[in-house]
């Protein structure tokens, strides 16, 4: 939440600053820096030191919990974490076995799980609020912080180059390099409209990666906006302003659950049909 801390910081200021990320790399002016302000100096090697940090924190969260949230053998009477654990695999088995039916493939279940879990617990990182881990974060002289890494492209994309690249993977080891040659020159329209044939599925191709990361990031960053809007509220002096500020964060919150859980499930869902759909040898 937004405090009168700010003293003089206008709201663009404000909103400018909170969707800023700490990007470290290496300037020709400063050499190894990590002010966002020489972002375009650092190029393509400028990393997002907090978006990381977070992501693969979370990932040590989601090991964890997975891993010792589940007694490898125990008579005792289970606990929550594992009725939440033993929930989350039955719910994507389920979900693996009712799209993936064309092959048998003993990564996609794990995969999915992960995907699932892992951007759900990003996601929520959502919900802390906005002021919050930033505020702590300059109280040790760091002066940009974000804290959900699915705001940031370069984390959802990442992960979408990853499925992308499992698709191609399978896509030649299924049908081979020939019939993943043919599936994209001779579809929809025969061998004669070759180079159309090329251009419509190259597109459709590349747009599963673009698509899957951009849907995902393009949900969480507008939520994030939508809280350091209403964060914004806060900072009048105004008590009914306030006060309604509370109020609209905390209905806000509890809708963004949905969004959260909703936008975990879609990525994990698109993830396995188009790894089903890498696996199919049919014909069109």
């Amino acid at each position: 939440m937004a405090t009168e801390a700010h003293g003089e910081v206008t709201s663009a200021e404000y909103i400018q600053h909170h969707l800023t990320n700490l990007v470290c790399g290496k300037t020709e002016s400063h050499g190894w820096t990590c002010d966002p302000h020489y972002a375009n100096e650092m190029g393509f090697w400028a990393f997002h030191v907090d978006s990381l940090g977070w992501s693969v924190f979370l990932g040590f969260v989601f090991i964890g919990l997975f891993r010792f949230g589940i007694p490898k053998l125990s008579t005792e009477a289970p606990t929550g974490i594992q009725n939440f654990v033993e929930m989350c695999i039955e719910f994507v088995n389920d979900n693996v076995q009712s799209i993936f039916t064309s092959a048998k493939n003993n990564l996609i279940g794990p995969m999915a799980l992960t995907v699932l879990v892992w951007v759900f617990l990003m996601n929520l990182m959502d919900l802390i609020p906005v002021d919050y881990l930033p505020e702590l974060a300059k109280g040790v002289g760091v002066e940009y912080f974000k804290v959900v890494p699915t705001t940031d492209p370069n984390i959802t994309l990442g992960m979408a180059l990853a499925v992308f690249i499992l698709i191609i993977f399978y896509s030649i080891k299924i049908k081979g390099l020939k019939g993943f040659l043919a599936e994209l020159t001779l579809h929809p329209f025969g061998k004669y409209l070759l180079p159309v044939n090329l251009v419509l599925e190259g597109v459709n191709l590349i747009a599963k990666p673009i698509s899957l990361g951009l849907r995902l990031f393009g949900n969480l960053y507008a939520g994030e906006m939508i809280f350091i809007l209403i964060a914004l509220m806060l900072t009048f002096s105004s008590i009914s302003v306030g006060l309604l500020g509370v109020g609209l964060h905390l209905i806000w919150a509890l809708f963004h659950i949905l969004i959260l859980a909703l936008q975990a499930f879609i990525f994990m869902v698109l993830t396995i049909v188009y790894l089903a759909m890498a696996h199919e040898t049919e014909d069109h």
